[in-house]
């Protein structure tokens, strides 16, 4: 279209010239004491070349005004280019491994001034991988104050090195200064405060940081449960020298984590230990008749306090069930021990030994004869116990009872 409004100019200047040629006229010009008379095609001409002449030597000067912005602009592109060559050059290495070459890269990228705050998180991550811990603390303080999402990559990179280095009071404070600067949670961060709430042991939050990520897909289904069933043992654990707070936190617990058998298992012991072998025969009893688990009814024979004459009668009708059970069969024999039922004792516990020998068996064997008098025979279950303790004595431990 340009060219055509030329074209257009071009041929109206063409017959303006014929017009003029075949019609001449003059062009008078004085200024005293001079005057020139000129043709008017000659005039038209004239001044037609002073202003296309005018116009080139305009446009040269600004040229010439222009030039030293042309050359800067050239310049921070080139260093654009370099910078980010730099920058993809850094990156390729950190993922390969070659973090001395990645720092050094990320270096350059910097002084380029490509992306200046998310290469100094990329040197610091590469410095801290090369022990270099000065060198990547200098570097994160080089991306803070730059923009929001700056401070993202700084603060997140800090966590992870602070939990590394298991300093989780110092992870969890990074990650509050990002909450604090009105960055919603994602699930990064929300797994860093996962880590760093377990290395603090604040096991509520744990509880409520692996509900969210399961709800948001972030973890695994299994991973989630096993998180619960660990923060939840541990409470118990810091519980275990105050009856009343396990007694309610046994409450507090879900009812499908109660059922679990290392669930059971571990409070069973807390709870005995504790001095509530009650609750702890309780809680193993329910688990049994809910699903059996043969490390479970061995803790059963364990919770022995008074008379335990019910105990007995129970641990007897899953014996009809479970008869070639060999912690069902030492666990009576050990309540009966307790009972003082010498004989049965004796029966349950040799019973137990030809399903399966164990080191427990054996010393409650020899808690037997000790009952009955018969050093001679408890020393000789002592040396069967340590013997079936060691690796290879078990056939051998067998053997001589026999």
């Amino acid at each position: 279209m340009k060219a055509l409004v030329w074209l257009v100019l071009l041929f109206a200047a063409a017959v303006a010239l014929a017009v003029a040629a075949a019609h001449p006229g003059y062009v008078l010009l004085a200024y005293p004491p001079w005057r020139i008379e000129l043709s008017f095609s000659l005039f038209v001409l004239g001044a037609l070349g002073t202003f296309i002449l005018g116009h080139l030597l305009l446009r040269g000067l600004a040229s010439v005004l222009q030039l030293p912005a042309h050359v800067r602009r050239y310049r921070a592109g080139r260093a654009r280019e370099k910078g980010r060559a730099a920058m993809l050059t850094a990156l390729t290495a950190y993922f390969e491994g070659r973090f001395a070459a990645a720092e050094k890269m990320a270096q350059r990228a910097i002084a380029l001034g490509e992306q200046p705050a998310l290469n100094a998180v990329l040197a610091a991550r590469a410095a801290h991988a090369l022990r270099h811990f000065e060198q990547r603390d200098a570097y994160l303080s080089q991306a803070a104050g730059k923009t929001a999402g700056d401070d993202t990559l700084r603060l997140l990179a800090q966590a992870e090195f602070e939990l590394e280095r298991r300093q989780p009071q110092a992870a969890l404070a990074a990650l509050k200064a990002l909450d604090d600067s009105g960055v919603r949670k994602h699930v990064g961060a929300m797994t860093l405060e996962l880590k760093a709430q377990q290395q603090a042991h604040n096991w509520d939050a744990v509880l409520e940081l692996a509900g969210q990520l399961e709800k948001r897909n972030a973890i695994h289904r299994t991973l989630a449960q096993q998180m619960r069933q660990h923060a939840w043992l541990e409470k118990l654990r810091a519980s275990a020298e105050n009856g009343q707070a396990l007694r309610t936190l046994w409450k507090q617990m879900p009812p499908e984590l109660r059922r679990t058998a290392g669930i059971t298992a571990v409070a069973a012991r807390i709870f005995k230990q504790a001095g509530e072998c009650a609750l702890a025969r309780q809680i193993l009893t329910e688990s049994l008749n809910a699903e059996w688990n043969s490390e479970l009814v061995a803790l059963y024979g364990d919770c022995r306090e008074g008379s335990v004459v019910g105990q007995i009668e129970q641990a007897e009708a899953w014996l009809a069930v479970h008869h070639d059970d060999a912690g069902l069969l030492l666990a009576l024999g050990k309540l009966c021990l307790h009972q003082e039922l010498w004989g049965k004792a004796q029966n349950y516990l040799e019973a137990s030994l030809s399903v399966q020998p164990g080191r427990a068996t054996y010393t409650a064997l020899a808690q037997l004869a000790e009952k009955q008098h018969k050093p001679d025979e408890a020393f000789r279950y002592y040396q069967l116990a340590t013997k079936i303790s060691e690796p290879g004595k078990k056939g051998r431990a067998t053997d001589e009872h026999r």
